[in-house]
């Protein structure tokens, strides 16, 4: 080796030592900087020939175990949303309040039924008359306020879901740009291991907001899709936008269709052109987003739904009454059937019929009131009987218009439907054909009168309107009743009709007919609840008394707030198991570094001696 290969080989040795060195003090100065990589120089020989002169940095890698990495993210994303989740239904808790508590829904409502049942034995004690109001409203105050807490979290999702959207564009933005940083330079150099330090980080931002897959390209770019496959970030960033709608109502809901929609919706717009909606398409599996999205549109709006279940039994149960038929004359022989007294039916209230056919198939109709031809038509879900058949049938245009509606719907099967006078329909089989067989009719009414000569009253009202279950093309009635109910304003006037419920002949003031009515409806009758509540299914909707009911619903809630909290605590381990093995391998160890720095060091003076002694040499020859 000559002179000038061996000087150029130590020169080469003190840079490579020097850039090693280099490395040791950045790592040693991040090793508690978070998302920091350890790094390491890659050596490789140079050469002249067959003769090995020289030695250079060809790359500085980021030590990390990018399985365990990809695993990370997953597990990150998984623990966003369970904590999310577990910190709504925490949240929910305090709604529902302590069972036991003073302020309970289930207390409450006890307290309501015990003032009752005091006033079954005290029909004509006013004191007990005004006890029984006054747990009232503070019943319906307190459903009132657990309906606006819930409209509060839905809220606060929508918001969420806004500020989600924004940090999760400036964490494209981002990627995008270090990724065309990346492409430009083509180098591996310790620029390239910081940028791709600074681009892990933001891709993390990213993974905790939603659940994402990372695609490496060439030039130690990337590509960031949702799991679910839509492209959000390669040298372009995708761009997000919510449209956020402002005050969130019991009838606020997520639609794919645009017209009906009134909460905010996530849409991409592709760095490549086109848009997709990101709800409808469900990218969201994961993450803060998809957390956010299930509370607003899934768990809260069911919440809601149970107590406005809750309220609208306790509106119904007590204002229902049955309308019994009456059988038609023998003047319409040989057909047979019944006549019923429509008049009273409101909207929303139900004729029940029942027919048999001649292969012995028996149907159980439910033709329910509607006053608004758009409401139209009603499926079988409107009731939560899973056996019966739904009609809608429109009101609005008068009883020809209703018999006409209700020929078109039962001709095929033989009946036939007439109004012999006022406010009477009349129902007919086929006559001596036996085609068809009418077995009942009957209605079911809302009680709208305070002394209507039945124990049946309108104790508590829709803002002061009767609630009878109507649906309109705008939606159902007992859609967010729950912060609507209150106290019949006559009742809370004359509170003597707790008892009285006619005036000729008026009923005696220690009459406990309506009384032990109104206490056996809240307590002991058993009724039948939406499936849409989250209790009961649609083939085995829940059918119990009003109390178990609710005792289904703190009892649901306590279960899913445990089983989100277990899902998170599971979550962590997991996501702590990972984060340590990952650590294991990325983190920076400063005593490894040391005794690193100690070996540079000794390489540093060997190749600084070998200089020394070319030195010593050249001047030797120099002096000859």
């Amino acid at each position: 080796m000559s002179l000038t290969q061996a000087l150029a080989t130590a020169v080469s040795g003190l840079r490579v030592n020097q850039a090693g060195m280099s490395l040791v003090a950045a790592n040693v100065a991040n090793a508690d900087t978070p998302g920091y990589v350890k790094k390491t120089a890659v050596q490789i020989t140079t050469a002249a020939g067959s003769l090995g002169v020289g030695v250079r940095v060809a790359a500085v890698n980021r030590e990390l175990d990018q399985y365990v990495q990809r695993q990370l993210r997953v597990e990150t994303s998984g623990a966003a949303y369970a904590t999310l989740r577990s910190q709504f239904y925490d949240r929910m808790q305090t709604v529902y309040g302590v069972p036991g508590s003073d302020s309970a829904l289930e207390t409450l409502y006890n307290s309501f039924t015990t003032s009752l049942q005091a006033l079954t034995t005290s029909p004509d004690s006013e004191s007990t008359r005004t006890a029984v109001i006054s747990a009232a409203q503070v019943l319906t105050q307190q459903l009132g306020s657990m309906s606006n807490d819930i409209q509060a979290l839905r809220s606060d999702a929508e918001l969420g879901l806004s500020d989600s959207v924004t940090k999760a564009n400036e964490a494209m933005l981002r990627i995008a740009a270090i990724n065309q940083q990346l492409g430009a330079s083509g180098a591996s150099d310790g620029t390239t291991a910081v940028l791709q330090d600074q681009r892990d980080a933001y891709i993390d931002q990213l993974t905790n907001l939603m659940d994402i897959r990372v695609v490496p390209t060439d030039n130690n770019q990337v590509n960031v899709f949702t799991t679910s496959g839509i492209q959000l970030v390669g040298t372009r960033a995708s761009h997000l936008e919510f449209d956020a709608q402002g005050t969130m109502t019991p009838s606020a809901e997520w639609t794919d269709d645009p017209a009906t929609r009134t909460v905010g919706t996530i849409t991409l717009s592709a760095s490549s052109g086109g848009t997709v909606d990101l709800i409808a398409s469900k990218a969201f599996r994961s993450g803060k987003i998809a957390s956010y999205i299930e509370m607003r549109d899934e768990l809260l709006p069911q919440a809601q739904a149970q107590l406005d279940a809750v309220a609208g039994a306790l509106a119904r149960s007590l204002s229902d009454k049955n309308v019994a038929s009456t059988a038609a004359p023998a003047s319409v022989l040989p057909q047979a059937g019944f006549d019923l007294d429509v008049s009273g039916l409101l909207a929303g209230n139900t004729i029940n019929l029942n027919y048999t056919t001649s292969t012995g198939q028996t149907h159980k109709m439910s033709l329910i009131r509607v006053d608004q031809a758009g409401a139209l038509p009603l499926s079988n879900d409107v009731t939560p009987d899973p056996t019966d058949e739904v009609i809608g049938i429109d009101f609005s245009a008068g009883m020809a218009s209703v018999l006409s509606q209700l020929n078109t719907a039962f001709g095929a099967s033989g009946m036939q439907f007439t109004n012999p006078a006022g406010n009477t329909l009349r129902a007919l089989d086929d006559g001596a054909s036996n085609l068809v067989n009418i077995n009942s009719l009957s209605a079911t009414v809302t009680e709208t009168s305070l002394t209507g000569g039945t124990p049946a009253l309108p104790f508590f009202t829709d803002a002061n309107a009767s609630f009878s279950g109507a649906i309109t093309s705008a939606g159902k009635q007992i859609t967010g009743l729950a912060g609507r109910l209150t106290i019949n304003e006559a009742l809370l006037a004359d509170p003597s009709r707790l008892v009285v419920y006619q005036t000729s002949p008026l009923t005696d003031a220690g009459d406990a007919t309506r009384p032990n009515f109104i206490y056996n409806r809240l307590t002991k009758d058993a009724l039948s609840f939406s499936p849409e509540t989250g209790i009961g299914t649609k083939s085995v909707p829940f059918g119990g008394s009003l109390p178990s009911f609710m005792r289904q619903v703190i009892s649901q809630q306590g279960d899913a707030s445990e089983a989100a909290g277990n899902l998170k605590a599971g979550q962590d381990v997991v996501l702590t198991s990972l984060q340590q093995r990952f650590n294991d391998g990325a983190s920076v160890n400063v005593d490894e570094e040391m005794a690193h720095l100690l070996n540079l060091q000794t390489a540093y003076a060997a190749n600084a001696r070998v200089l020394t002694t070319i030195r010593d040499m050249l001047d030797t020859l120099m002096r000859m």
